[in-house]
């Protein structure tokens, strides 16, 4: 006559669960063993009663087998860490991918490619993404060319300036120039060229070809026939 089952429960009565724990307690400590023999496998068992009295099995010794097991752990859950940072990237990739393919495909809509698959709102929204593009060019070139007018404005003014004190550096030369022909005259008037040059120093400087004409604010001034006409022109 086989045993019947029994019912995987707690043992309410004190002296049978004592009992049962004994023979079980045996039984698992004999299958330790004999699964450490028979297998080559390093086994370590601990168990605890109800009242905390230990019991315990190692093939070698626990502490050997607790620190090998405290290293698999952490193996494991390196490993596992790792496993997550590799899934991690691999979404973020994937992500970065689809971001990637949209932006390209934007890009052919607004170069006028593959347009068929659009509805009328798309080509709508598009426009309008076109014209407000088109419309921020125009106003950054339109500032640059407004910065430039404005810098080769001020150039301008600078020339115009410089060709009045040129003008007033001939007539000073002229004037020193017609005082007196004498060496003394000569030393005493020194004859400045508008480089800053004596009439002796001239005469070695090669000529460039300079042409003065008067300034807009010099038009009522009226001229000697000896006098240059002022302005300064390279040819």
């Amino acid at each position: 006559m086989g045993r019947g089952k029994i019912i995987i429960r707690r043992i309410d009565n004190s002296t049978s669960r004592q009992v049962t724990f004994s023979k079980r307690r045996n039984g698992l400590l004999k299958k330790a063993k004999e699964l450490s023999i028979l297998c080559d496998a390093e086994v370590g068992l601990m168990v605890f009663s109800g009242t905390g009295r230990l019991y315990d099995f190692a093939s070698t010794s626990m502490k050997s087998v607790i620190d090998r097991y405290n290293k698999a752990k952490e193996d494991h859950n390196n490993l596992t860490n790792a496993t997550s940072e590799d899934m991690f990237w691999q979404r973020e990739a994937a992500c970065m991918r689809q971001k990637l393919q949209m932006l390209r495909e934007n890009q052919r809509h607004l170069m006028g490619e593959e347009l068929s698959g659009l509805r009328l709102k798309d080509l709508q929204n598009l426009e309008n993404q076109l014209e407000m593009s088109l419309r921020g060019i125009r106003t950054k070139k339109d500032q640059i060319l407004t910065n430039e007018i404005q810098e080769l404005s001020q150039k301008g003014n600078l020339i115009h300036q410089e060709n009045i004190e040129l003008y007033k550096e001939v007539q000073v030369y002229n004037q020193h120039k017609g005082g007196g022909s004498n060496d003394r005259a000569a030393d005493k008037f020194p004859q400045v060229c508008p480089h800053g040059l004596s009439s002796r120093d001239e005469m070695r400087v090669p000529f460039l070809h300079l042409e003065l004409c008067q300034p807009q604010q010099q038009q009522n001034y009226e001229m000697a026939p000896s006098d240059p006409i002022l302005g300064l022109q390279l040819n």
